[in-house]
Order: C-alpha cells, then structure tokens, then sequence
C-alpha cells in the first residue's frame, strides 16, 4: 500500500483516480477494511484491479505470488483467470490460514495452492513454466525473487512487483539507514535494465514494476557455458 494519501500522485489527480474505480464488492472490501484495521499490507485497489486485468491480458495458466498477506491479491489473480492454477506462498502459516477463507468464500480456493515457507527456497523447487508472477513481499529481497523467478518464466512470460516507489521515498537518498528503501534504490534500476527483460514502472498505487521475459536465461539454452 502507498501508506497516505498523496505519496506518489497530487492529491487532486490520486482522488480523481480512485473515483474512477468501480464499487469493489462486498469480499474485497472487507479485506480492505481488515487490512485497513490491522495494519496488513496488501496491495492498493487500483492495484488489485490491475492484477485482474494482467492475469487477463496475459492469458497465464499458472501464476505464482510471493506474499500472499490475507490473500487479497490471490483473489484479483485468481478471478482474472478464471482458468488458472495459483500458487502463492507465505511464510506465516496464520495468514495463509486466514487466506483460505477469504478465497473459500470467493470461489477460487480450489485453484490455489498455499505454499508456507520462505520464499527463496519454496521457488527453488517449483517446476516452471508460470507465465504471470506477482511479488509483495519482503523488499530486501526483491532480486533475490527476480532471479529466482527468471528459471520458472518462459519467454513472453510476465512479472509484476509492488512498492517499487516505496511510499514516495525514493525520489531521494533515504535520510536515514532504511534497509527496504537502500533495497529498492538498487533494485529497480537492476530491473529496468535486466538484460533478459523488457520493463516499466508505473506511478500506480506504490508504483508497480512491470517486466516482460524477452531472452532465455542461460540455463534455459543449455549453460554455462
């Protein structure tokens, strides 16, 4: 989540698009409400509607997230493909749990698979391909999930990451010492210019990175070389 109002966009422009968003219905906003009251990070509206269009327009099977929270992502994934299998890890198994329910309840739950543990090592051993990936997890390790993810994404296959704008903080040297912030500062050039990757980043809710496989990695051609 952006974290206030106003963050990333003006204010009159970030109201502006946030009336354009159609009434969410009733499951999604009382997840929003829960995260609202507990302080759980899941991503903004106008992101969740993005996740359902990509999951669309991309025609994915399979789809992977790394940060499940309370499922509110799993959700928007899941009910813009109605065809595809999901597999979303976390490593708290209470939240994972409290995800159940909400996807139980929004129909979707028996194409979920809820995968409890870290996430580096629960990638490691998924078998690809998955043509979607979504990531709202622990920022230090945004590229340590890139590259693991690089091995489970074919050619054409597309990953999507959130906060990459990190609540308006990096459009400056953080003023302090901020291990997410210092992360994200070196990440997000790293994906832009991803030799194996095309990619944009969108000023959208905490600004979302966008990125499309264009080359194989070098295991997929039969490396090292």
């Amino acid at each position: 989540m952006k974290g206030a109002p106003g963050a990333i966009l003006r204010p009159l422009q970030e109201r502006y698009l946030e009336r354009l968003l159609p009434p969410r219905d009733p499951l999604l906003a009382e997840m929003e409400e829960v995260a609202r009251g507990e302080g759980i990070p899941i991503a903004d509206p106008e992101v969740g509607r993005f996740l359902e269009v990509m999951a669309r327009a991309t025609g994915a099977r399979r789809i992977v997230e790394v940060g499940t929270a309370i499922g509110y992502g799993t959700l928007c994934l899941a009910r813009g493909a109605p065809e595809a299998r999901v597999v979303t890890i976390d490593r708290d198994p209470g939240m994972l749990e409290r995800a159940r329910g909400y996807l139980e309840r929004g129909g979707v739950a028996q194409r979920v698979e809820l995968a409890a543990g870290e996430a580096l090592t629960v990638l490691e051993g998924l078998e690809p391909p998955f043509e979607l990936a979504w990531v709202d997890a622990a920022k230090v390790d945004y590229r340590r999930y890139l590259d693991r993810l690089m091995r489970l994404l074919p050619v054409g296959g597309t990953v999507l990451f959130d906060n990459l704008l990190w609540k308006g903080r990096l459009g400056e040297p953080p003023a302090e010492e901020d291990p997410a912030t210092e992360a994200l500062l070196a990440f997000n050039p790293y994906l832009m210019i991803h030799p194996q990757l095309r990619a944009s980043l969108l000023p959208l809710g905490d600004g979302v990175g966008v990125a499309v496989k264009t080359r194989p990695v070098v295991l997929e051609m039969g490396g090292p070389f």
